[in-house]
């Protein structure tokens, strides 16, 4: 007996539509693997259409004061916390992520992200006016680009759409954003609730596929385009918005090295590593996945973090006591497992290692140590419940191999000395340094990363910057 399938549509101009060919694909429950909906493939008539009604709409949301864009954005916070139990719903099953905490830990962010850039949209900062020439007084201008096109991931369906959204609309610009396809239901919620505050056009959806992100980041229209994804779709990103000259913002892979020196406080270190490193089941690019620690302690070291992590325990959404959920697909979980497959003959899995159950797409937490610089899992990211760790004796060493990766997002340090954290935040080619840490995240404070990682910053005044241009004015004071 078979479960009708829930129909979800795109969001355009206002108003839920399907995709003009009437063209769907099913949806995936990854707790159990079965189908639960189905989503829009969304071609270039209905990026087409997404489109035109941004830039329409454009003219009249540029033209808003910060103060309206503020109280549109401080509703639209209101609006999700009131609907918190539902968005927790839907995103649990969108990602199967465990209930609990979606709700304390990506319901709370997401509106104060809101919050955070409502405020944002009436301090922005620029150079003084002056008379820099004689005669003549200069002021700089902060505008908004315009239309922006914006791709989400699947890891974070909600809080990478609100990170990606809320300093866009702030500044003023409107918005045609692609999520994933595994995962677009959170995200057409999303729409709903700003359809409420926010006038036609300003925010659409359109689901799909790859061709249909091609064809957003391919379009004339887009002032800006930006991408919440893997190295090589970033790339071709890059590529393809370098023939229109469109502005780019990139947020790709990571390889976090997570350094634990000799005197570092070794259970607490393993106690915030496993969190960082087997959170939203590793699915995330700044997770705490390649440890490198001082030879000295490495014993003790590995004895603590396999002991925690086999406290990690992985489950359905609704399951008490569940630490992370399953990861996204059944691609993603054959990519782990192909990783685990392929270690080499001086790699020691310390525990976990295997596929959990029969039904969804579940993971054991897993770490594996004795592993060296240039081998596989220590250079790409897994993007799954798997921990690495190798060995390092003195500091210029462990920098040496904590910036010898393609990827430059994120880092941790763990020590008890002042100097020795300090020097490190320095040496680090990452564009986020935690000290004693791993993952927290602030509204206040930039994330973004260096090299293979991509460039421009989300959350944060650095954020809001980058969704707007700036224009000089000079004025000859004689008239």
């Amino acid at each position: 007996m078979s479960t009708a399938l829930t129909p979800l549509q795109n969001f355009v101009d206002g108003a839920y539509a399907d995709a003009a060919s009437g063209r769907t694909a099913e949806i995936v429950d990854p707790s159990t693997g079965a189908a639960y909906a189905t989503a829009p493939v969304s071609d270039a008539n209905d990026v087409d259409r997404a489109l035109q009604a941004a830039k329409r709409a454009f003219a009249g949301w540029r033209d808003t004061s910060p103060g309206e864009r503020q109280r549109a954005l401080l509703q639209i916070a209101d609006a999700i916390d009131a609907r918190a139990d539902e968005f927790v719903t839907v995103e649990s099953r969108n990602t199967g992520k465990p209930l609990a905490l979606t709700a304390s830990d990506e319901l709370p962010p997401s509106s104060d992200h809101f919050r955070f850039f409502a405020g944002a949209a009436r301090i922005l900062q620029g150079v003084s006016a002056g008379e820099y020439l004689p005669g003549h007084t200069s002021f700089v201008r902060r505008e908004p680009i315009g239309v922006c096109g914006q791709v989400t991931p699947w890891n974070y369906p909600l809080m990478m759409a609100v990170w990606k959204i809320a300093p866009a609309l702030a500044a003023g610009n409107t918005v045609v954003l692609k999520p994933s396809d595994t995962t677009p239901a959170s995200t057409l919620l999303l729409a709903e609730v700003v359809a409420e505050f926010l006038p036609a056009g300003v925010f659409n959806v359109v689901c799909g596929d790859r061709d249909t992100g091609r064809a957003l980041i391919d379009h004339q229209i887009p002032d800006m385009v930006s991408i919440t994804g893997s190295v090589r779709a970033g790339m071709e990103v890059a590529g393809s918005a370098a023939h229109d000259v469109k502005r780019v913002h990139l947020e790709l892979g990571g390889k976090a090295p997570v350094i634990v020196f000799a005197d570092a406080d070794l259970a607490a270190a393993a106690a915030g590593i496993a969190s960082g490193g087997f959170y939203n089941a590793g699915q995330d690019c700044t997770a705490a996945t390649r440890v490198l620690v001082h030879a000295s302690v490495h014993a003790d070291f590995v004895a603590a973090l396999a002991e925690q992590a086999a406290e990690q325990r992985t489950g359905a959404p609704d399951e008490a006591g569940v630490a992370f959920g399953p990861v996204n697909n059944a691609n993603q979980l054959a990519r782990v497992q192909g990783f685990l497959e392929r270690l080499p003959d001086h790699a020691r899995i310390l525990t976990g290692g295997s596929r959990q159950g029969t039904t969804g797409f579940f993971h054991e937490a897993t770490v594996v140590d004795g592993l060296r610089q240039d081998d596989e899992v220590s250079q790409i990211e897994i993007f799954g419940p798997v921990i690495t760790v190798q060995t390092f004796t003195d500091e210029a060493e462990v920098v040496a191999l904590a910036n010898a990766v393609e990827y430059g997002l994120s880092s941790s340090v763990w020590t008890k000395d002042h100097g020795t954290a300090m020097r490190m935040s320095r040496a680090l080619d990452f564009g986020v340094v935690w000290i004693n840490t791993h993952i927290p995240f602030v509204s206040e404070m930039p994330h973004g990363g260096f090299k293979h990682s991509g460039y421009g910053k989300d959350l944060s005044m650095y954020s809001l910057e980058d969704y707007t241009r700036i224009k000089h004015v000079m004025t000859n004071l004689a008239g």
